[in-house]
């Protein structure tokens, strides 16, 4: 996460969208009194002790907003960006399994091992999407939520709602893999379907 009181942003860092690039083209315009919370690449705390111990950069805007108060909140322009949950879980099975090549070798049983046998729920790369971004009642927090599959112009109209120039995004923390289709049968698409079923309901996403 990124909060600017230069510009009144916060970038809320939604895991496995593309938030080290984002993060990256940003930091090009923060003021020394903004700040990030980070832990991949750089190293950066929260100013407040609980979140900082969280160590991660994957901060929910519920989370934040009581240390900025409502007002402040309120104003701030708040932006994330999102993914097809089923692209996304791809990422995440390869991402896991990068120091080996099971990934590369049976993906769907990978697949089938995290989504049916492990369902690691706690994990912050594993949870759905929008728990980053909604209140208490499930409604979404946000000003603004571009797609990863559009990100160079979900970025260009975020930077010309906050006034800031935009630029051609980098890759970073990229994998060269096919089309996330090709990884699926019938029993990993209701699967994946049945554990991000609000994220596909309310950013419009379908497999």
């Amino acid at each position: 996460m990124i909060i600017s009181h230069q510009h009144r942003f916060i970038f809320a860092a939604v895991p496995k969208t593309g938030t080290h690039s984002v993060r990256q083209a940003l930091r090009e315009h923060t003021g020394p009194d903004d700040i990030e919370q980070v832990g991949l690449f750089v190293d950066k705390r929260f100013p407040w002790s609980d979140l900082a111990a969280l160590r991660h950069g994957h901060i929910s805007l519920r989370q934040v907003r009581p240390y900025l108060g409502d007002e402040a909140f309120a104003r701030y322009f708040k932006f994330a960006f999102v993914r097809n949950p089923f692209d996304r879980f791809v990422s995440y099975c390869a991402f896991m399994t990068r120091n080996d090549d099971r990934f590369a070798r049976e993906p769907q049983a990978v697949m089938r091992q995290v989504l049916f046998d492990l369902r690691p729920l706690e994990h912050v790369l594993f949870q759905p999407q929008h728990t980053v971004l909604v209140d208490d009642a499930g409604a979404l927090l946000t000003d603004y939520v571009g797609r990863v599959e559009d990100m160079q112009a979900s970025y260009d109209t975020i930077c010309d709602r906050i006034g800031i120039p935009s630029r051609t995004l980098e890759q970073v923390n990229s994998s060269r893999r096919g089309d996330y289709r090709q990884y699926y049968d019938r029993a990993l698409i209701d699967g994946v379907a049945a554990l991000y079923r609000r994220d596909l309901e309310l950013f419009g996403y379908a497999f």
